[in-house]
């Protein structure tokens, strides 16, 4: 193991982290990094140096937290798998590389993300894909809060986020465009609904896909609810398929449920409120 050739600023302990930077393991195009108990900085500075001498794959341990993996690269080809709980932003801003955590991640995945993947073999939290314009996020489990928000389509670029469990509050809240799959197969909390309240509340582009059913109460008014044919299922298939096949899951499983198809009614839900001139 040799110590990684970054600017390191004076030893110290910050938030329970060391400002020392973290051991690397390299094997040509593939690098191992030791981030037990190394600050975000040190971390993310590591990481962006192996990638920028030729390292196509960096596995990252002894992650606890840290934020900001992957965030802002844009450099098709590069792997990066984190062994533990991913923090905050990760894959923000990120444009083509691929990210898998092999734990849970926090809030914000994807956030503003324009193209890559990133999976997620746990848990995640609050504000996933915020504003995300492109590109594909898998969670296994249950995911928070306020989840595609803002989402955002332009021609080709389609995000997609998919949930293999159940969700709170204002999922797809302002989604603009792309899709959004909520499974409620991999949850905690077998007596919690699939989702919470103001599901696509403020919607104005993209579509929402949810497995099973939901109510009228748990939906934004902005939004209609039928079943998907199967022009829809089309569409979801394949995307289906790419989330099994990365989580190691049962595509036909997922599938032999039914699935309900969310979609605004609108593409500007607030006409009527704005003020005439």
């Amino acid at each position: 193991m040799i110590k990684a050739a970054t600017t390191v600023p004076p030893a110290g302990v910050i938030e329970g982290y060391r400002h020392v930077a973290p051991l690397i393991d390299r094997d040509g195009a593939t690098a191992t990094v030791d981030t037990t108990g190394v600050y975000f900085q040190q971390l993310n500075e590591t990481v962006r140096g192996l990638i920028g001498e030729g390292v196509t794959t960096v596995r990252i341990e002894g992650v606890n937290g840290q934020r900001y993996i992957g965030a802002g690269l844009r450099t098709p080809g590069v792997r990066i798998e984190v062994l533990g709980c991913a923090g905050n932003d990760t894959a923000m801003f990120m444009d083509g590389p691929e990210i898998e955590v092999f734990g849970n991640a926090q809030d914000g995945v994807g956030n503003t993300m324009s193209s890559g993947r990133v999976v997620v073999h746990g848990d995640a939290g609050d504000v996933l894909g915020y504003g995300m314009r492109g590109g594909r996020v898998y969670i296994e489990g249950d995911v928070g809060y306020r989840v595609g928000i803002h989402m955002k389509a332009y021609e080709k670029n389609v995000p997609v986020l998919v949930c293999g469990g159940k969700a709170r509050d204002f999922f797809g809240e302002y989604m603009a465009g792309g899709m959004l799959v909520l499974l409620g197969m991999n949850a905690r909390d077998e007596a919690q609904p699939i989702a919470g309240g103001f599901l696509g509340a403020g919607m104005h582009g993209g579509v929402i896909y949810v497995r099973g059913a939901v109510e009228p109460w748990q939906c934004g008014a902005e939004v209609g609810i039928a079943e998907a044919t199967d022009d829809d299922m089309a569409e979801l298939r394949p995307v289906i398929e790419d989330y099994a096949q990365a989580l190691g899951l049962d595509a036909a499983e997922i599938l032999s449920a039914p699935f309900t198809r969310i979609a605004p009614m609108s593409h500007r839900p607030y006409a009527k409120l704005y003020a005439s001139m």
